[in-house]
């Protein structure tokens, strides 16, 4: 039971399957935690969604829970922040009520996509310092302008994900700057709207959906009567602006200085570091802002741990196998000594951000191999991804000796051990494991004032668990697999764009 005098701040975290609720102290200490799984809808191939009211029953539960177990008066709970999964389309109707939830790994408008970057590429980064593709939040709205204008003229306002727990919290629709840069809705410095840039995405004449543009530690509002009945929060405790997810675990892991190294290996590979100015380069996926001067420069894709999860969820807990299914996934790959001759794997089972078309599969198959032999590949196969898009990051300019790691992926010792050694560098892991959530509560410390920057609340509230040295010798061995694994990217580019036109077009049934 805590002291009476003690304060707590909230963390909530919004991904694309999980949504959790985290109690901190002012050190960083979790004191309590729940998470609960969302379903997913496919209504068609290539079309992710998710049913928002699901979301907030979920985020509801969460917090009731997280601060039972806790056993505090939630009236020492001073402040929260929510992350949630950037991108995806999240449109509430004129009455508030949810209208569709689209989430970051749909692939719909791949082909809108791909017009809207040959027509409109160059003008699009100047403005936003990103290019056009399937998941990212303009493009997804101009694929309703076009395939579903009926949906689309009931719509009264477009959120993120996070930002409608934020609404249903405390009744105010608002987004951060880090959530609408790192989406492509926001002219970069600037960190405004833009007509203009509406424009260049095919949406024109609809500003009046974006929600009031606030910093990421500013109030957003407070908690409602309602809510606080619903969660079993305190009436009136403040609630911030939050953040873009993956701005948040860098946070929450302790990456704030200038050219320091995050990378997350979580349902996307996110590979970014923290500068003082914008990087202007268009091999670049992103830039995202998060404050006065502080912009992460990213890299990423849907290549990551999701490809394990899937592994999982279709061959491991089939006829409900195994009570540890990841701890099983675990032990099949510590029992394989690595080999040259060991079988590949391409982690694109929900396209890559070099192509819409790319397709995952396992290569190199022979009649010795085993589970062991095919989850070392998958493992390797998303370290491998990531590595491609640390290179970019290299060539844009990043100069780094070591990184830290965090997600899902980082709770596995071998899978930060395969990075440190395929990447050759130090790979720190933080101590806490829901690093998203607690980047979101630093950052509500910081909004009410416990804390006068984010560097004073990273210091606080954020420890180094362990540092995952290089092994030379596995260096090389991954150096040679990894132009093997590139090689075979370059020789399937034919095959990926045969198969990909037999696809049904957009807007088009599947047959």
């Amino acid at each position: 039971m805590a002291a009476e005098s003690e304060r707590f701040v909230l963390g909530l975290d919004a991904g694309n399957t999980v949504i959790k609720a985290v109690l901190f102290d002012l050190e960083g200490r979790k004191v309590s935690a729940c998470a609960l799984y969302g379903q997913s809808a496919t209504p068609q191939p290539g079309h992710i969604e998710r049913d928002l009211d699901e979301l907030w029953r979920n985020a509801c539960e969460a917090l009731r829970r997280c601060i039972s177990e806790a056993g505090v008066d939630p009236i020492q709970i001073v402040a929260a922040g929510c992350a949630g999964h950037g991108n995806g389309l999240y449109l509430l109707d004129r009455d508030d009520r949810p209208l569709i939830g689209i989430q970051s790994l749909d692939s719909r408008a791949a082909k809108l996509a791909a017009e809207l970057a040959a027509e409109h590429g160059d003008g699009l980064h100047a403005a936003s310092l990103q290019r056009p593709w399937p998941a990212q939040t303009p493009v997804l709205l101009s694929w309703m302008r076009r395939h579903r204008p009926e949906t689309l003229r009931q719509a009264g306002a477009l959120l993120m994900c996070k930002d409608y727990i934020t609404f249903k919290l405390t009744g105010r629709k608002a987004s951060d700057i880090s959530d609408m840069s790192g989406c492509g809705l926001l002219r970069i410095p600037e960190c405004r709207y833009d007509d203009d840039l509406l424009a260049l995405y095919g949406l024109h004449g609809l500003g009046h959906l974006l929600p009031p543009l606030i910093d990421p530690t500013e109030i957003a509002g407070t908690a409602t009567a309602e809510a606080a009945a619903q969660t079993g929060l305190a009436e009136g405790m403040p609630v911030i602006g939050g953040y873009f997810d993956v701005i948040a675990s860098a946070l929450g892991s302790g990456v704030v200085a200038p050219g320091a190294v995050s990378i997350i290996a979580g349902t996307w590979s996110i590979n970014q570091y923290v500068s003082r100015e914008p990087v202007v380069n268009r091999d670049l996926l992103m830039v995202s802002a998060f404050g006065c001067d502080r912009y992460m420069n990213m890299d990423n894709s849907a290549t990551s741990a999701s490809q394990l999860e899937w592994y999982v969820r279709e061959f491991v807990e089939r006829d409900g196998r195994h009570d540890d299914p990841f701890g099983h996934c675990h032990r099949r790959v510590a029992d394989v000594v690595p080999r040259l001759d060991d079988p590949y794997f391409h982690p694109f089972l929900y396209g890559s951000s070099q192509g819409a078309e790319y397709r995952a599969g396992f290569y190199g198959l022979a009649g010795g191999h085993g589970e062991g032999q095919l989850l070392r590949a998958l493992f390797e196969g998303v370290v491998f991804e990531h590595r491609r898009h640390l290179e970019v990051l290299r060539a844009a300019g990043a100069a780094f000796d070591g990184a830290t790691l965090s997600g899902g992926g980082a709770r596995s010792e071998f899978w930060a051990q395969m990075f440190a050694d395929c990447l050759g560098v130090p790979i720190s892991v933080a101590e806490a494991e829901e690093t998203g959530a607690l980047g979101a509560a630093l950052g509500a410390g910081v909004g009410v004032g416990i804390f006068a920057s984010y560097e004073h609340a990273v210091a606080s509230m954020t420890r180094i668990r362990r540092v995952f040295e290089p092994n030379a010798d596995l260096k090389a061995h991954y150096d040679r697999r990894y132009d093997v694994y590139l090689g075979l990217v370059t020789a399937l580019q034919g095959f990926w764009n045969q198969h990909a036109r037999n696809r049904p077009n957009e807007g088009e049934e599947a047959v």
